[in-house]
Order: structure tokens, then C-alpha cells, then sequence
């Protein structure tokens, strides 16, 4: 029905059905969540909900009025019998929770796995992190998106201006693809673990209701040989006819996203990328400007989110399809990390990211060529950038 409907975006969700081994579903209804603060309310009532199972995965936990609020409600639903599961990344939980954390978790009945204990040595398994922001509640609804569990995503604390973030919420049959890729990673972690015997039977969903649109949820690993993430990026680049709308924290490019992005310029695609205003990694920023003015004289349109730090992973193409994730733009997402994300076609809630692009983009400042170009005559930041290029994998 896809295939006929729209045959590119068929193809799109064949790839991740068939390499990635993701269904696509519909009966799904999906909210988007323009800030952190906004879908904040919805999750602790979703928790409040929960009567048989919570599985949370997240890069960044952090102590502070998000994860307390949280964590009150995990305590309290693990005492009542709900099956409550978390998966932390050690490094990236390191100064926001006490070390091995998941010992206190285990006392109050939260079973918890820090994911990749953090080993003071050079090695390059250090370098692969759970990247991913997953929540599911009793295998039907389930939550994504770039925000973690730590008060500035909430913008309960100021670290770097105004805190730009977004979300999605998945109620259906949808949200059962999060709980596996949530069950998978927990499995290779405690493959003992006897309690996940009642996550392999069969999950009895209600009968679908009728939805408009499609949803796919999503996820990659550095562990495998299919590059999903890059994969399906690049894919929504070639197939955009008409509009493509990036949000990003970090902009760094391989040849292959770069050339993709300013032939879909040269084409005649609007094509916008966002990017903090103000950056919470100063070398990392100065490493996305480094790719302004080659984009920018290939007719791509570079804002930056002047009230602060622009931490969403959002596209959107041609008003029509929508990506909503926790994957960056970068070499770390895209080759090292976890990361997960949910890619829908023609869900009403397309719409309003359509209108959270307009309103973030009144927000933002347009970096012009001329900007772009003084940028290139400053030759120590052009040396500066030519040498963090070579360095980009690393960071």
C-alpha cells in the first residue's frame, strides 16, 4: 500500500524492514513534543500508568527535579510488582550519578545495567556508548527523542541559554519495536537473565485502530555491519524533492553526506540545517562551522538557534516524511554510538513539526556567505579546521 501510495518511502521503509529488521505500523498515533519541558508532564503520567513493565534506556542521567521525579515514580511502581528495567551509559552518567549507581537501583527493586563500565585505559571500546533515549510503558506506549533524564533538558538549570530539545510519544503497536530494541541490548548485557522468558511470548495488542500515516520505529549499533543510521540519513537526502529541514547539534560531515547534501542544494531542494547558537563543546562547534561555506555556496541554508543550544534531531521531508531521534549528525552517532530513532510518513503529527521548524526558525540567525567566507579568510581558523577535520572521527 506504501510502496503505491509513495513509492520512494516505500523503499525507505522496505530497507529497515528487510536490513535493519524493523516493521512498519500503522495504528499508531504519535505527539510530537516541541521542548523537554513539554513532554515532561506526559512521561511521568505514563510511568503513573504503568501495570505490568517500565524499560527505560538513556545516555545521560543526572540527579536534579527530572530523574528525582522520575525515580520516585520507578521506586514506587517496582514496590506495587511492575517489572521495571534501566540501562544507563556509565560515561555518560558519570558526573550525574554516583558511581555503580545501579546497586542502590537494585535494592529498591529497579533492576539496572550501567552499560560499558567506564575502564581508566585507552581503548577503543570506550568510544561505543548507548547513545539512545527510550521509555516504554507496559509495551504500548513508548517515548523517544534527544532529551535525557537531567534537569537542563527540562530547562530547570542553564548551562548553555535556552535549552532546544524534542520528543515523540508512541501509542499503538508501534511502541512494542522499542521495548525490543530495549529487550535486545538488556540480553547481551544479562543473557541469563530469566526474567526476559515473559518478554518472549507473544504480546497481545488490542485490534489496531484506524490512524492516518505510517510509523517505523528504529535502531543502530556499532557492533553490526548495516550502518542504519548514516543509511537512512543519506536516504532521506537523495529522495527529498521539495523541502529538507535538519536540526542538529553537531555538523560533521564524511564526503559522502556532504556531497549528498549540496547536490540536493544544486538540485533546488530547500535545504535548512539548524545549529546551536551557542555550542556546549567550543572545538566540536568550531568544527561544524568549518563546513558553512561549502555548503552555503551550494545554495544550503545555515541558521544558528541564537537563545541557546539547539540539541534536537529532527528532519523532515517534503512536509511529507519525518525522522525523530537521538542521532546526531556526526561521526560518533553515526559509527560509534547506539542510537535509535522513528521514522514516519504522512502521521498528522508531521504537521507540527512542520511548525516547530517555522518557529524555531524565527528564533535563529541565518549565517551568510559573506560570514561564511570572512570565516575562511581567518587563516589560523582555517588551519584550525582543516586539522580538526582529520581529527572529526575521534570526536
Amino acid at each position: 500500500m506504501l510502496e503505491q501510495a509513495n513509492p520512494r518511502a516505500g523503499r525507505t521503509a522496505a530497507y529497515l524492514r528487510d536490513f535493519a529488521a524493523y516493521p512498519v505500523y500503522s495504528g499508531t498515533n504519535v505527539k510530537f513534543y516541541a521542548s523537554g519541558e513539554a513532554v515532561f508532564p506526559d512521561l511521568l503520567e505514563a510511568l503513573e500508568s504503568a501495570q505490568e513493565s517500565i524499560l527505560l534506556e538513556f545516555f545521560i542521567i543526572s540527579k536534579g527535579k527530572m530523574w528525582d521525579a522520575v525515580h520516585d515514580v520507578l521506586r514506587r511502581k517496582a514496590a506495587q510488582g511492575v517489572d521495571v528495567r534501566m540501562i544507563y551509559d556509565d560515561v555518560g552518567c558519570a558526573t550525574g550519578l554516583p558511581a555503580q549507581y545501579w546497586k542502590t537501583l537494585q535494592v529498591e527493586g529497579i533492576q539496572a545495567v550501567p552499560f560499558n563500565p567506564f575502564v581508566p585505559l585507552l581503548n577503543l571500546v570506550m568510544n561505543s556508548r548507548d547513545h539512545r533515549k527510550i521509555v516504554v510503558v507496559d509495551g504500548k506506549t513508548a517515548f523517544t527523542g534527544g532529551f535525557n533524564l537531567a534537569d537542563e533538558y527540562i530547562n530547570q538549570k542553564e548551562r548553555f541559554g535556552y535549552w532546544c530539545d524534542t520528543g515523540v510519544r508512541l501509542q499503538g503497536p508501534a511502541a512494542w519495536s522499542f521495548a525490543t530494541i530495549f529487550l535486545e541490548l538488556w540480553a547481551s548485557q544479562r543473557p541469563d537473565d530469566p526474567g526476559l522468558d515473559a518478554y518472549r511470548e507473544e504480546q497481545p495488542f488490542p485490534a489496531e485502530e484506524p490512524t492516518i500515516g505510517l510509523v517505523q520505529p528504529y535502531s543502530d549499533s556499532p557492533v553490526d555491519d548495516e550502518n542504519v543510521s548514516k543509511n537512512v540519513y543519506l536516504d532521506l537526502i537523495t529522495q527529498a524533492q521539495e523541502t529538507l529541514w535538519i536540526t542538529t547539534p553537531y555538523l560533521i560531515l564524511d564526503n559522502a553526506t556532504m556531497t549528498a547534501l549540496r547536490l540536493a542544494a544544486k538540485r533546488g531542494v530547500d535545504v535548512r540545517i539548524y545549529t546551536p547558537g551557542i555550542p556546549d563543546k567550543k572545538m566540536v562547534y568550531q568544527l561544524t562551522c568549518s563546513y558553512f561555506e561549502p555548503l552555503i555556496r551550494s545554495g544550503v541554508k545555515i541558521y544558528t538557534f541564537t537563545p541557546g543550544f539547539l540539541h534536537a534531531k529532527t528532519w523532515l521531508v517534503d512536509g511529507r516524511i519525518a525522522v525523530v531521534g537521538s542521532i546526531n549528525l556526526d561521526y560518533r552517532s553515526l559509527y560509534h554510538h547506539f542510537e535509535d530513532a522513528v521514522w514516519m510518513v504522512d502521521a498528522p503529527c508531521i504537521r507540527d513539526i512542520e511548525q516547530d521548524f517555522q518557529h524555531t526558525l524565527e528564533q535563529c540567525r541565518t549565517v551568510e556567505n559573506t560570514s561564511a567566507s570572512i570565516w575562511q579568510k581567518q587563516y589560523l581558523l582555517r588551519a584550525t579546521g582543516m586539522l580538526l577535520k582529520v581529527i572529526a572521527p575521534l570526536l
